[in-house]
């Protein structure tokens, strides 16, 4: 039996939303707001109004924050309910009960089987991600699933092998994280009411932005990583990478878009913060690459200019909402 949720979705004809478009410095950036961001928009709704989390991320030592929207702030601007599934039995079991109520379901599954990182993980390296199932066909061995910035089938193989129908009972397995998602409550609030709101998140994760400059505190972890970082190579730097300069430069490149979409709702006085963290945006793609080039070459690698420049504009994005608070 078939069951969807958001019906009418092929991913011969899906069309991603505008933070996922080729004008994008990060095209992805990370795996569950990516899903958040596509989820919102297929039910018609607009993502950029939760994005203010994004202010309050910070270098936590060996990474970013990995940053991703509260199910409160979800509940409270979109009516959509997240409550954490218990996998107490397959989960291809929990799939059918939950997606014929009308309910999605976002699950941990292994990139090793999701056709659309072909050229990367597929049928390559095992890597844990999150997707979210939405139309399943058990008899057809089909799966259409939200990943990352977009949306795509999965079939025969990579069916078996993502809800682990031929492997055997195996006590220590332990299950993956799911959650379900219920938005048969959904709220499409007016513009100015939906922008208000996000104004408040703005408010809110001001207060709890990091209480000294990330940046200065990043720079100085990378100088002293750098060696060992050149000593592992570019596979361990790809990882190390993600977990840090991908992020910091995703997360504000996220906050720019949300701030930039205030603006056009009323807030102009804004305005400079968001150019200020496109900065920290563009400048965080050029390390990435420099930094690469300096792990591959064992070379010296003069970071000062690119972390001050990502530093001060953090600073003045921080004072400019602080000042209009």
């Amino acid at each position: 039996m078939q069951h969807s949720v958001i019906n009418g979705l092929d991913p011969a004809t899906y069309r991603r939303h505008a933070l996922h478009g080729e004008q994008s410095v990060w095209l992805e950036k990370n795996c569950y707001i990516d899903l958040w961001i596509e989820v919102l928009h297929a039910y018609g709704l607009e993502p950029l109004a939760m994005l203010p989390f994004t202010l309050a991320t910070d270098f936590e030592g060996d990474q970013w924050t990995f940053f991703k929207p509260g199910h409160g702030e979800l509940r409270d601007l979109y009516g959509i309910e997240v409550q954490e599934l218990t996998v107490w039995r397959s989960l291809l079991e929990h799939a059918e009960e939950h997606l014929a109520a009308g309910k999605l379901i976002a699950t941990e599954a292994d990139a090793f089987w999701l056709p659309d990182v072909a050229g990367t993980d597929y049928r390559r390296q095992h890597s844990k991600t999150t997707i979210v199932l939405n139309d399943l066909d058990s008899a057809k061995r089909r799966l259409g699933y939200f990943h990352n910035a977009g949306y795509y089938n999965l079939e025969g193989e990579d069916f078996i092998e993502t809800f682990r129908l031929n492997a055997a009972s195996d006590p220590a397995f332990m299950p993956l994280f799911a959650e379900f998602v219920r938005a048969d409550r959904v709220v499409r609030q007016p513009s100015a009411e939906l922008a208000a709101r996000s104004r408040d998140l703005v408010r809110k994760y001001l207060r709890l932005r990091p209480p000294t400059n990330p940046l200065v505190r990043f720079r100085e972890r990378f100088e002293r990583e750098l060696p060992e970082l050149q000593t592992r190579g570019l596979a361990y730097y790809h990882v190390w990478a993600f977990s840090t300069i991908r992020q910091v430069g995703a997360a504000f490149e996220l906050a720019a878009e949300n701030i930039k979409w205030l603006q056009s709702n009323g807030w102009q006085s804004l305005g400079p913060a968001a150019v200020a963290f496109e900065q920290i945006t563009q400048a965080s793609k050029t390390l990435i690459l420099k930094a690469a080039r300096a792990v591959n070459s064992r070379r010296n690698f003069e970071s000062y200019a690119i972390f001050d420049e990502m530093a001060a504009a953090w600073q003045r994005g921080m004072d400019t909402l602080a000042k209009t608070d």
